[in-house]
């Protein structure tokens, strides 16, 4: 029923279900889990004459004038003005770029907006608020006098027609839906029946039974996200791995040589790693460190253990830059050493190398111990003679299915996954519940903290003073800024127009690059590698520079309009710099006022210690997203929010784990829909059913 194709519903057909696909909505049940993202409280509208600045309404208003004109600044760019009144007051409404709005927006239209209030030109404005039309036939429907959904919406969809199809496929389908969640369970753990909640969720009665709903279905995106990771961790522990011989000349060889003494973080986390690696389960460790803690060394010296037992070993990184950082690192760490009367044997691979059948040949006969590779060696045709051990870099930048595709190349290897994204461990153990963890929270020695320092827009040259005064020292250095293009709702000086700026100013005697996001993978990787290489002295940069590349010269980052980023977005930009043993600095420029903004940039002045940041900032957002779901393979929950309902997701953990050790394989019939659930979210669970 529920997996009924979405455009057999009325009103959809082929062409509109394709909207929706791209959405992610396929089926009936899909549609269903399609939750608003916000909702308006529309049984009570703000008054215009009692708006605030800085703050965000709902108001209900008829049109008075309108009007378009282009920017002066630019001619194809357009702004789009509404005068608008309520009885109490009257307030200016600006759009930008939508040239097609003035279509809505007639004089005498009555009109629900809702979006934050600014002052402008000593006026109160609300830039690019979100709207509808509305008319007298509104009254008492699903668009007004309630609590309404506001949806994200699918191509050719308005918010009316998205509410009316929600609310028709809810009353067409809610009595034939059966809950996945058992009535003990659901009773065990106070929460609402499946229909209940999928009716409050979309069209709440009221703001209480809203709340119950979204428990209820966080607790059920929980507990079907954590029964993988449980039976994944328990199968694993039945299967037979690679017992590995972890001591040996090798290994000793490599920390002998190295130039520097491994930290005590580093020495632990290693015996962690050795002691999985000599035990006859396969390894599945997340190794989290800050910026420049040394894990890569850890990473390398784990390698090592396997090579001297036989085996080969493979580093994936995300980018191509980053893997020929490592390549050209490792292999120098490794230059000088002999295996079994011979020098080891390190290859590159990257998405269009020349070498690559070559690569392939060596690889698959066993004349590779180390190969460091993009996602290109996840190619089918890639084989290896005897793949013992793997390391994933930075794991957020590939998906799940990505990372369980390189070890089916071996028998059962070894696998350490690394991240420089902090998360305090309590999370990390409930989101990560099929990986051991590990952590290294010391940095190395001779590493001096760097200073950060803030200052006003008004103040921004004695930033820039700072920036020059360490390029004379043919140190290098980044600006950062938060967008592209100069948005003029914001009034942010984008990174292209502050490059050309900069390279005609302030910086006119230096070599400045830019990069930002929308330039292609290899214009970004040709920058990267000229700075690197010292060609250019500054980088203008978007956030995009977050996962960089390791350049011990680079002394300073300016981060422009700082209260744009997130707390840990901002330490992650920071970690670029500081990378030697040279005194660095981070330069804020802000101006931001919301006590937000203020917690982030005293968070930031007060600590570089990324665990101590990422509490923080866990502390400081709330509701808001400390990451984003795609990134940390968490893109199945479209409602849960790991970080405020932690006590749910603990709940949810501990029922998985009573039910796996209960009914493994879900035969029980009253596990039956719950199940089928499970399979359609993760059809590799079936295979995963070999315990118990």
């Amino acid at each position: 029923m529920q997996t009924t194709a979405i455009q057999y519903l009325k009103g959809i057909g082929p062409k509109r279900a394709k909207s929706f696909e791209a959405r992610g909505v396929k089926t009936i049940e899909d549609l269903l889990y399609y939750f608003p993202r916000r909702y308006e409280d529309r049984t009570n509208f703000a008054s215009i004459s009692a708006l605030k600045e800085g703050q965000i309404y709902t108001i209900k208003a008829q049109v008075l004038a309108g009007g378009q004109r282009n920017s002066w600044r630019r001619r194809s760019f357009s702004i789009t003005e509404a005068a608008l009144e309520d009885g109490t007051g009257k307030i200016s409404c600006v759009w930008f770029n939508q040239p097609y709005l003035k279509e809505y927006l007639k004089v005498g239209a009555s009109l629900i907006l809702y979006g934050k209030v600014e002052r402008y030109d000593g006026r109160l404005q609300m830039n690019n608020p979100e709207f509808e039309v509305i008319d007298s036939q509104d009254e008492d429907s699903l668009n007004i006098g309630r609590i309404v959904p506001v949806y994200i919406l699918p191509q050719g969809f308005s918010q009316r027609s998205m509410r009316s199809l929600i609310k028709n496929t809810l009353d067409g389908y809610l009595p034939k839906i059966n809950d996945p969640l058992t009535y003990d369970l659901r009773t065990r753990n106070n929460l609402l029946n499946l229909a209940q909640s999928l009716l409050n969720i979309h069209f709440p009665q009221d703001l209480d039974l809203q709340k119950q709903a979204h428990r209820r279905l966080s607790f059920e995106e929980f507990f079907i996200f954590q029964l993988p990771l449980v039976l994944r961790k328990l199968s694993r522990k039945e299967k037979k791995g690679i017992q590995h011989s972890v001591e040996g000349k090798l290994v000793d060889d490599f920390i002998s040589g190295l130039p520097f003494k491994l930290t005590g973080a580093q020495e632990k986390v290693l015996a962690e790693i050795k002691k999985d690696m000599a035990s006859p389960q396969a390894m599945q460790r997340l190794l989290q460190g800050d910026v420049g803690s040394g894990k890569t060394v850890v990473a390398t010296l784990a390698c090592l253990a396997a090579i001297q037992g036989g085996y080969q070993a493979a580093f994936m990184a995300p980018t191509e830059i980053l893997v020929r950082q490592h390549y050209e690192k490792i292999s120098a760490q490794l230059a000088g050493l002999t295996f079994a009367g011979r020098k080891l044997r390190v290859g590159l691979l990257v998405g269009q190398d020349k070498e690559k059948e070559n690569i392939y040949r060596d690889l698959k006969a066993g004349r590779i111990d180390l190969i460091i590779g993009t996602h290109a060696l996840l190619q089918e045709e890639l084989s290896f003679k005897n793949l013992g051990f793997i390391v994933i870099d930075e794991q957020h930048k590939f998906g799940v299915g990505q990372r369980a595709l390189l070890p089916k190349k071996g028998n059962n290897p070894d696998v350490l996954i690394m991240t420089a994204t902090p998360i305090p461990r309590t999370l990390a153990i409930t989101l990560y519940g099929d990986l051991d963890i590990s952590v290294i929270n010391e940095l190395p020695a001779g590493r001096l903290p760097i200073k950060t320092l803030l200052f006003s827009q008004q103040s921004s040259k004695k930033a820039y003073a700072i920036a020059k005064e360490e390029l004379n020292y043919r140190r290098q250095a980044y600006i950062i800024y938060p967008v592209i293009e100069e948005s003029y709702a914001l009034d942010i000086a984008g990174a292209k127009k502050m490059f050309a700026e900069l390279k005609a100013g302030e910086f006119k005697d230096f070599r400045l690059g830019l990069i930002h996001g929308q330039l292609k993978t290899k214009t970004q990787e040709a920058a990267m590698l000229k700075f690197k290489n010292r060609e250019l002295d500054l980088l203008v940069s978007t956030s995009i520079l977050e996962v960089g590349i390791d350049i011990p010269n680079a002394t300073c980052m300016i981060i422009a309009f700082a209260e744009r980023f997130g707390l840990s977005q901002l330490h992650q930009l920071r970690g670029r710099i500081g990378r030697g043993n040279l005194q660095s600095f981070c330069v804020l420029i802000s101006d931001g006022q919301t006590q937000e903004a203020k917690a982030r940039l005293e968070a930031m002045l007060a600590s570089t210690d990324g665990f101590r940041i990422s509490e923080e900032d866990l502390k400081i957002r709330g509701p808001g997203e400390f990451f984003g779901s795609r990134q940390h393979g968490l893109a199945e929950l479209k409602i849960a929010n790991p970080l405020t309902q932690m006590h749910l997701l603990k709940a949810a953990r501990e029922e998985a784990i009573a039910l796996i050790k209960q009914d493994v394989r879900l035969e029980d019939r009253a596990h039956q829909l719950l199940k089928e659930k499970l399979l359609q979210r993760f059809p590799e669970y079936e295979s995963m059913m070999l315990v118990g």
